[in-house]
C-alpha cells in the first residue's frame, strides 16, 4: 500500500473473503495484494493468507488474519453516504443479506462483525442543520428506524404530522 495511513482490520482467517465482499458491494473498492505468511504463526501456517490489501469506498485498508483473539465492535464503523433510497437499500440488503444483522439508526453489521452506518446524505444534512427544530425532527424520526427510510426523513424535515 502506498498510503501513509491505512486502516488495519483484524479477521479470523477470512480477511480475503471480507475484502472480496467489500470490493463487489461498495463503489470505489477493490482487492489489492494478498500476502502469505513466510512462516508458521500462532493462528496459522506458512503459506496461509496473512494480510490482504484492499480499499473500501476509496479508503485504504489491510485485513490481518490474526485469529480469534479480537472481535470487531461498534466503537469502529464505516459510515457510507448514500444519495437515494435505492442505494441505501442495495448496500443495507447486501450487508444484512450476506449473514449480517440489522441494528438501529442506519447501523448494521456484516457477517464478520464489522459495523456499517448506511447514512443517506439527506439524513446527515438534516441532523446537523443549524435549524434546531428541523434537526430534532429528523433525529427523532431516525431513532425509530433500523434501515433509514428517506421518505420518512423528508417528511420529518417538512414537519409533516408535527
Amino acid at each position: 500500500m502506498s498510503s501513509k495511513n491505512t486502516i488495519c482490520l483484524w479477521y479470523n482467517r477470512d480477511a480475503l473473503d471480507a475484502a472480496n465482499f467489500y470490493a463487489k458491494t461498495f463503489p470505489d473498492s477493490a482487492v489489492g495484494a494478498v500476502h502469505r505468511s513466510p512462516g508458521d504463526y500462532p493462528d496459522g501456517k506458512e503459506g496461509d493468507v496473512l494480510t490482504v490489501e484492499f480499499t473500501v469506498a476509496g479508503i485504504p485498508c489491510v485485513g490481518l488474519n490474526g485469529g480469534p483473539h479480537f472481535q470487531h465492535n461498534e466503537s469502529f464503523s464505516f459510515q457510507i453516504s448514500t444519495e437515494d433510497q435505492a442505494e441505501t437499500d442495495r448496500l443495507w440488503n447486501a450487508i444484512v443479506g450476506n449473514g449480517g444483522q440489522e441494528s438501529a439508526c442506519g447501523w448494521c453489521k456484516d457477517k464478520w462483525g464489522l459495523s456499517w452506518q448506511i447514512s443517506p446524505r439527506v439524513l446527515v444534512e438534516a441532523v446537523t442543520s443549524q435549524d434546531k427544530a428541523l434537526a430534532k425532527r429528523a433525529f427523532n424520526a431516525m431513532l425509530t428506524m433500523k434501515k433509514i427510510d428517506i421518505a420518512r426523513i423528508e417528511a420529518a424535515i417538512r414537519g409533516d404530522g408535527q
